[in-house]
C-alpha cells in the first residue's frame, strides 16, 4: 500500500495547500493554452495533485485508497511498485491529453483533479472483479454494473457540456486502465469473461 498511500498523502497536502493559495492551484492546474505556448509540460502531472474543494478531494482519495491499495498489490505482481505509480502517473497524463488538444486554443480553459487517474485505477480493478460489489452512495452495484453506467454518464455528461467536470478525463482515464491491465496481465481477459458469465457477488 506504500505507493497508494504517498500518492494520497501528497495529494492532500498540495490540495490542502492550494486551497489556501489560490495561484499555487492556478500554477499547478492543467492550463492548456499556457503548455501551448510556454510549454509548460509539468501541468499534465500536476494537475492531478489539486482539487476544487473538499468534497471533490474526499472523493477521489477515498476512491483511490479502496481500490489503490488492491491494485497495487494485484498489479504490483507483475509490474512492482514503481510500475504501479508510473501507471497511476502515465494514467494523470494520458486521460487529460484529448481535453489539452481540444482547449489548447482557449485560455479561459482549466482542469483540476485526480479523477481520470483514480478511473484508471477503479476500471483495473473492475477487469479483476467484476461482480464485486461498489457502493454508490449507500446501495451497493455490481462493479461491471457501475462500470456501464458510468460510462454511459460520462459519455452524456460530456456530450452534454454543461457542468464543470471534466468527463472527459474520466473517459481516458477509465480506457487507459482497461488498455494498461490487458497489456501487462495478459490472462485476465479470459478470467474476467469467464467471472462475467459465472456471477459471485462479494463485497
Amino acid at each position: 500500500m506504500l505507493v497508494t498511500l504517498l500518492l494520497i498523502a501528497v495529494t492532500v497536502v498540495v490540495s490542502l495547500s492550494a486551497f489556501k493559495q489560490r495561484e499555487l492551484g492556478l500554477s499547478l492546474a492543467m492550463w492548456p493554452s499556457l503548455v501551448h505556448r510556454k510549454h509548460q509540460y509539468y501541468r499534465f502531472i500536476t494537475y492531478a495533485f489539486v482539487h476544487a474543494d473538499m468534497q471533490h478531494l474526499l472523493f477521489n482519495m477515498i476512491t483511490l485508497f479502496f481500490f489503490g491499495r488492491v491494485m497495487e498489490q494485484i498489479l504490483g505482481a507483475y509490474i512492482g511498485p514503481i510500475g504501479f505509480a508510473l501507471f497511476y502517473l502515465t494514467a494523470v497524463g494520458i486521460s487529460i491529453l484529448p481535453s489539452y488538444l481540444r482547449h489548447r486554443h482557449d485560455p479561459q480553459y482549466l482542469s483540476i483533479g485526480a479523477s481520470g487517474a483514480v478511473s484508471a485505477v477503479l476500471f483495473s480493478f473492475i477487469l479483476f472483479r467484476p461482480w464485486s460489489m461498489i457502493l454508490v452512495f449507500v446501495f451497493p452495484v455490481p462493479a461491471i454494473v457501475y462500470a456501464a453506467l458510468y460510462v454511459a454518464f460520462t459519455i452524456y455528461m460530456d456530450r452534454r457540456g454543461k457542468d464543470n467536470i471534466n468527463h472527459s478525463a474520466h473517459l481516458w482515464g477509465a480506457a487507459y486502465g482497461v488498455l494498461v491491465t490487458l497489456a501487462v496481465v495478459p490472462g485476465v481477459l479470459p478470467s474476467f469473461l469467464g467471472q462475467l458469465l459465472h456471477p459471485g457477488f462479494a463485497y
